[in-house]
């Protein structure tokens, strides 16, 4: 049977906690290559000279979620992707960047608040949303943007072992 069931799962103990602390962006078309094992990433291959840019979040802003969309009726089963991360502070760089990424397709490498990361937008990218700015009006309001990215994959979002994450800002050879 070509979709066996090959493990148990048992209740794991309650130390998983929400949120999302770093995101990882590089065009998807400046990935080569990215290799698996067991729905782990163990090596993504950069274009030459290119590199994720990183942006590090506020606690309690950001998140993401990988839905599995299945129709029975239809045979089809693909992941929907959704990241949003939040921007504090309106800024002319900010603005440039967002603009930036609004005009091409990313893939992203999520670092969540267990420590874990994971790859979203893998072969086909994520696509920036409708992107807020916002002034805010009470002085307690947030100033800044709301970033919100979608994209469909064939299969849920791979962890991204730490020895790539590390690599992540090391320029494509």
């Amino acid at each position: 049977m070509p979709c066996a069931l090959t493990q148990d799962m048992n209740l794991d103990c309650r130390d998983s906690i929400g949120g999302v602390k770093v995101v990882y962006l590089i065009e998807i078309g400046n990935i080569s290559s990215v290799t698996d094992a067991s729905g782990v990433v163990t090596t993504i291959t950069k274009a030459t000279g290119k590199v994720f840019r990183k942006y590090s979040l506020i606690r309690e802003t950001s998140n993401f979620t990988d839905t599995l969309t299945i129709s029975e009726q239809n045979g089809t089963v693909f992941a929907a992707q959704a990241l949003e991360i939040i921007i504090n502070k309106l800024q002319a760089n900010t603005r440039n960047e967002i603009m930036l990424i609004a005009r091409t397709n990313v893939a992203a490498v999520v670092g969540d608040n267990n420590g874990k990361y994971w790859l979203l937008g893998r072969e086909n990218g994520l696509v920036l949303g409708a992107a807020a700015a916002a002034s805010g009006t009470a002085w307690a309001d947030r100033n800044g943007y709301t970033l919100p990215f979608a994209g469909n994959e064939r299969e849920l979002a791979y962890e991204v072992s730490s020895s790539v994450v590390s690599t992540l800002q090391t320029p494509g050879a």
